[in-house]
C-alpha cells in the first residue's frame, strides 16, 4: 500500500457534499508564497538545488545582459517574468526582499500601522498594533492616511505607502522619524512617530468564553509559528476541543505549516510536492494530539501555506473543515538573486495534498459552509464533535 493510499480513507457520513508563496500579512499588500525546506535560510530551497534551473537561468541571463548594456537588471527580470505569464513569480528590490525575509522570520521595522486603499483612492488604516509607534500617538482603525513625509498617498498602491511608512528609499532603520498627516472626521492634524522593530504576533490564543474550546489564530507562517501552534495545544484544557482559524492567513514558511500539522497528527504524510516533475514529500513529526476534537476554520483569503495545513488535516480525516473555498494557491516558488542584488521569485512546481488533490486555481471546499457568522458555526460543530466523541468512549 502507497504512502497516499494510507491517508485518503473515505469521508465520514455526516460531513456534507463531496467534498491547495509575496506574503501579504505583514506587507499589507500581494498574494502568498510557498517556501520549501534547505540548508539555506529557513524553508526554502535555492534555485541551484533544484532541477527548475533552466527558467532561473533565463532571467539570471536577461539580468546579466542589460547588466552588460548598462540597463536596469531588476527591469530586465521584470520583463522576462511578466512574459511568462506566470501570475505568482515576481522580482523584488533588494530592499524589498530584505523585508519579505525580515517578515518572515516574524519581525519587521515600521510603525505598526495597516492600511488599504478605498475605492475612491483614499487610504484607511485599517488596524493599529498595540503597544507599536503608531498606537502610542493614538492612531487607530478608521482615521484616513493623507500623506507620509509630506507626499500625498491618495490614489497609490498600498505597497507603496507601506514602502514610504519604512523609509525603503533611504533604508531608513528602527529610531529614524517619519511624518504622517491624518485625519479622523472634520479633524486634520500631522503626526511624527519614530520606526520600531515589532513583531508580527503571527499566532494569537483565545478561549472562547463558556467552555473548554481553545482558539488558536494563524495570521501567517513566520519562523516560530509551529512551535507556538504546539505549545497552544499542550496547554489547551484536557478533553477540549480547538478552532484552528485560519480565515485570511497568508502562507508563510512550509517547513512551519508542517510543524503545526504536527500538532495534531501523530506522523504521516502532510503533502507532496514537485520541482520540475521532481516529486518530494512533506511529513509531520509523531506525537501530535490525534484525540481531540479540531475545526478548521477557512475562507477566500486563506492561502498557500495555510491550505496545505487544511489539505492534510481534511484528507487525513483529522478536522472538520468550516467556511467558504479557499483561495487556491497551490504552486511552489523558489528564489534566485541577480546581479544588481534584487531577487527573483520564480515558479517551479505545485504541491498537492496527502489524497493528491491539486489545490492551486481551485482552493479547498470545505466540508460545512460557516453561514453568516463562522466562528460561531464553528463553535457549534466543535460541540457536536466533543459530543460525538463522549459518546463513543
Amino acid at each position: 500500500m502507497s504512502g497516499r493510499d494510507l491517508f485518503c480513507k473515505p469521508r465520514r457520513a455526516g460531513r456534507g457534499a463531496a467534498l491547495t508563496l509575496v506574503f501579504a500579512g505583514v506587507l499589507v499588500a500581494g498574494a502568498a508564497t510557498g517556501s520549501f525546506p534547505d540548508s539555506g535560510h529557513p524553508g526554502r530551497r535555492t534555485a541551484q538545488d533544484t532541477a527548475g534551473a533552466t527558467r532561473h537561468e533565463a532571467v539570471e541571463k536577461a539580468a546579466a545582459d542589460a547588466l552588460a548594456d548598462g540597463k536596469s537588471p531588476m527591469e530586465a527580470a521584470q520583463r522576462a517574468v511578466s512574459r511568462s505569464g506566470d501570475r505568482w513569480s515576481a522580482v523584488y528590490s533588494e530592499g524589498e526582499y530584505q523585508e519579505f525575509e525580515e517578515a518572515l522570520d516574524g519581525e519587521y521595522t515600521g510603525v505598526g500601522l495597516s492600511a488599504r486603499r478605498e475605492r475612491d483612492g483614499r487610504i484607511e488604516v485599517t488596524g493599529v498594533r498595540p503597544g507599536s509607534p503608531a498606537a502610542a500617538a493614538g492612531i487607530r482603525g478608521g482615521d484616513r492616511l493623507r500623506s507620509v513625509d509630506g507626499e500625498s498617498v491618495d490614489g497609490r498602491p498600498v505597497t507603496e505607502v507601506v514602502s514610504l511608512l519604512r523609509g525603503d528609499a533611504h533604508d531608513a532603520p528602527a529610531g529614524t522619524t517619519v511624518r504622517l498627516g491624518l485625519r479622523r472626521g472634520t479633524r486634520a492634524w500631522t503626526e511624527t512617530l519614530r520606526r520600531a522593530r515589532l513583531s508580527t504576533d503571527s499566532v494569537a490564543v483565545s478561549r472562547l468564553p463558556g467552555g473548554d474550546a481553545t482558539v488558536i489564530r494563524i495570521a501567517a507562517f513566520t519562523k516560530g509559528s509551529g512551535d507556538l501552534v504546539r505549545t497552544a495545544v499542550r496547554r489547551a484544557p484536557a478533553g477540549g476541543g480547538i478552532i484552528l482559524d485560519l480565515r485570511g492567513s497568508s502562507g508563510g514558511l512550509v517547513t512551519e505549516a508542517v510543524t503545526a500539522a504536527s500538532a495534531f497528527l501523530d506522523g504521516g504524510l502532510v503533502a507532496t510536492y514537485d520541482v520540475d516533475g521532481e516529486q518530494r514529500a512533506l511529513h509531520a513529526d509523531s506525537g501530535g494530539d490525534t484525540a481531540r476534537p479540531l475545526v478548521a476554520l477557512v475562507d477566500g483569503g486563506t492561502m498557500s501555506a495555510a491550505e496545505m495545513l487544511t489539505g492534510a488535516l481534511q484528507d487525513r480525516g483529522r478536522a472538520v473543515v468550516v467556511g467558504s473555498r479557499t483561495f487556491g494557491k497551490g504552486s511552489v516558488q523558489m528564489p534566485t538573486r541577480l546581479p544588481d542584488g534584487s531577487v527573483a521569485e520564480l515558479t517551479v512546481g505545485h504541491y498537492r495534498t496527502p489524497c493528491g488533490r491539486a489545490v492551486d486555481g481551485r482552493g479547498i471546499t470545505p466540508d460545512l459552509d460557516a453561514g453568516a457568522r463562522p466562528l460561531e458555526r464553528a463553535e457549534t460543530v466543535l460541540g457536536g464533535l466533543g459530543d460525538r466523541s463522549r459518546a463513543t468512549r
